[in-house]
């Protein structure tokens, strides 16, 4: 498959513009068969087969094996969850907070990396450091000093509002020197880039696939490095958590799977499973290389008052300076052009997917 083939596969495409795959994305057929094949073996064939809880273990574990092999882990450092926030939500909530504890963000998180220590401010008086960025630059000197005596640093790989791309390997290195474990959010960055976890080193990652992945909603994951599982103490729990679901003193799964609770759809991951084998068909080198040459050419026919993402290619999201955000989305969606609006900055975000063309482009850059 190569990235027309992709286009010719997403039926929303016949009918508009799409620039907001990093808000979420229309998915391709085979994505949506697949989860029709899920949903029709779980109801019909399944009860009279191998049963209906042994379809649906069968399909986890194929998800959790996919999952692994593409962010290049092992499946017991994966659990299978929602969302983005879901996974964030996991993690916050299972560490042992305890008052003066501190946590650290970045000015560039979105709500689902702010709103949670909110909550443990509230409940534990857990404290949040807030590093300031420069569109998305981190100060090194900023950081190194608010990781004094943290305990987490919670950040985005790929900034939501301006598309930076941050040195994960980098900040990992100076919150582990510093004494704090590193949750990182992905989401940003499976389905447009490569994601390294060994390289990365952090101790506890978190995406979803309904974005640049292509697929559909409700297929999130968490990885969680061997070496930080102990660490965790899920107050939620369910048979799917423990190592017997008759006796609770056995303890929890090992792994990541201990964040894992109880029944849910196979359905959105087999259909995860279908979009990474889709996006993977057509290679990661060829889609980040086609984004890259769709972002420079809207980049050339932007003045640098109006952009706010880097000049030079981080990612494919672009964010474009205009006097009133909220209009200029309704007016372009007239146009059958889809972007969004963010809050800070007050902009409008495009995001550029291997999928788009050069008449895509151009087509905003005339309505603009």
């Amino acid at each position: 498959m190569d990235p027309l083939d992709l286009r010719e596969a997403i039926p929303a495409l016949d009918e508009i513009t799409y620039l907001n795959t990093g808000a979420a994305s229309p998915a391709p057929r085979p994505v949506v068969e697949a989860v029709t094949d899920c949903v029709e073996h779980h109801q019909y064939v399944a009860p009279a087969a191998e049963g209906m809880y042994p379809a649906l273990f069968a399909a986890f574990d194929d998800a959790r094996e996919t999952v692994a092999e593409f962010l290049g882990a092992d499946p017991d450092e994966i659990a299978l969850t929602r969302s983005t926030a879901d996974g964030i939500n996991r993690i916050a909530t299972a560490l042992p907070w305890q008052a003066g504890d501190v946590v650290v963000r970045t000015d560039c998180e979105h709500p689902a990396g702010i709103l949670p220590w909110e909550r443990l401010a509230d409940r534990h008086g857990v404290e949040t450091r807030v590093v300031e960025t420069i569109r998305g630059r981190l100060d090194r000197d900023g950081l190194a000093s608010a990781l004094d005596g943290a305990d987490l640093l919670c950040l985005s790989s790929i900034t939501w509002n301006y598309g930076t791309r941050l040195p994960i390997a980098e900040i990992v290195e100076m919150a582990h020197d510093a004494g704090a474990r590193v949750l990182v959010d992905a989401v940003q960055s499976p389905g447009q880039t490569t994601v390294d976890l060994d390289a990365w080193g952090a101790d506890f990652v978190v995406g979803a696939g309904h974005k640049w992945l292509l697929g559909p909603w409700g297929a999130g994951f968490l990885y969680v490095a061997d070496d930080a599982t102990a660490a965790l103490e899920p107050q939620r729990v369910g048979y799917r958590s423990v190592a017997d679901p008759n006796d609770l003193e056995k303890g929890f799964a090992a792994g990541a799977r201990r964040l894992e609770v109880g029944t849910a759809s196979p359905t959105p991951h087999a259909g995860l499973m279908a979009a990474i084998e889709c996006l993977d068909s057509i290679g990661f080198n060829t889609i980040e290389g086609r984004i890259e040459r769709l972002t420079d050419r809207l980049k050339r026919s932007l003045d640098d008052d109006a952009l706010l993402s880097p000049r030079e290619y981080e990612s494919g999201l672009v964010t474009v300076d205009v006097d009133d955000p909220d209009a200029t989305v309704e007016r372009l969606a007239a146009e059958d052009i889809r972007v969004r609006s963010i809050p800070s900055p007050e902009a409008i975000r495009v995001s550029v997917h291997a999928f788009n063309t050069a008449e895509d482009v151009d087509r905003l850059l005339s309505a603009l």
